[in-house]
């Protein structure tokens, strides 16, 4: 049974390294975007990171788990690649009633 759950987590672990590089190869998707349409996006991820560290009992920095989301320094990502909202965004947004 072991060796099924190490071949799981092994699995999940890839999937979620393809999803990461998928989201930072994929930069002109706004996370307004994947908000609207998925209800999470990179910084959600992140969050998980840090909550799933914590479970762990570790101690895992947002701002680090931003980057290794990200690929880079939040605020880097940020002036490069995130551009303002339209309106339809955020009526959309807004609109989720969260």
């Amino acid at each position: 049974m072991r060796d099924k759950e190490m071949t799981t987590t092994e699995i999940e672990a890839a999937v979620f390294r393809r999803l990461v590089s998928h989201f930072q190869t994929h930069t002109d998707v706004q996370n307004i975007d994947l908000m609207n349409l998925a209800d999470f996006c990179r910084n959600c991820l992140s969050k998980w990171y840090v909550a799933a560290a914590e479970d762990k009992g570790l101690d895992m920095d947002y701002e680090a788990a931003r980057e290794l989301v990200y690929g880079m320094p939040y605020s880097d990502w940020k002036e490069k690649y995130q551009t303002p909202p339209t309106k339809e965004q955020l009526d959309k947004f807004n609109a989720r009633g969260k």
